[in-house]
């Protein structure tokens, strides 16, 4: 009777100290099964995200009437662009001061997405003002009027800002 005693002891001796750890992993794993299931769910919203600005941006700015103007530098331009706003028919729709970091990527062949919009199709009245500092480092302020026609489709305008050299900064329009 007593060895029988000492197993019975024994036994639930040992059932006492094995379910505080069983018990303790079951949480571990509910814990990363849910934290797998956040990680999904936070996957998902992303790319529902992204789906639903693509989704706005074409019904904001349908293919048929949409204009999106670029602006660029030359790779090896010494101009320190400080601001550029564009107007479009009169109406001034962009206008962006630029930090460091961004300067130097536009001199380093990087292109900005300055204005996205809509418009009619004909001709448009397109004005871009330059503002910065020459190699000389003497301020400079640089306007240019262009006409733009707008066809049916999107209509995609780069902006190039190149300077000579001699301070006599240029404004050119590309069609891409």
């Amino acid at each position: 009777m007593h060895k029988l005693l000492t197993v019975i002891v024994l036994g639930i001796s040992a059932l006492l100290l094995i379910l505080p750890a069983y018990a303790q992993e079951a949480p571990k794993e509910q814990i990363k099964g849910l934290d797998e299931q956040v990680q999904e769910i936070k996957t998902d919203v992303l790319s529902i995200a992204a789906e639903l600005n693509k989704l706005e941006e074409k019904l904001l700015y349908p293919s048929d009437t949409q204009i999106a103007i670029f602006v660029s530098v030359p790779q090896g331009e010494k101009f320190r662009l400080d601001a550029v706003d564009i107007a479009l028919d009169g109406k001034s729709v962009a206008h962006h001061l630029y930090t460091f970091k961004e300067l130097e990527a536009l001199q380093k062949g990087g292109v900005q997405r300055i204005y996205v919009g809509n418009v009619r199709t004909g001709e448009h009245a397109l004005q871009v003002t330059v503002l910065g500092k020459s190699e000389g480092g003497s301020d400079f302020q640089k306007g240019e009027s262009f006409k733009v026609a707008k066809d049916i489709g999107p209509k995609l305008i780069g902006v190039v800002l190149a300077g000579n050299g001699t301070g006599n900064n240029t404004i050119t329009l590309k069609d891409w």
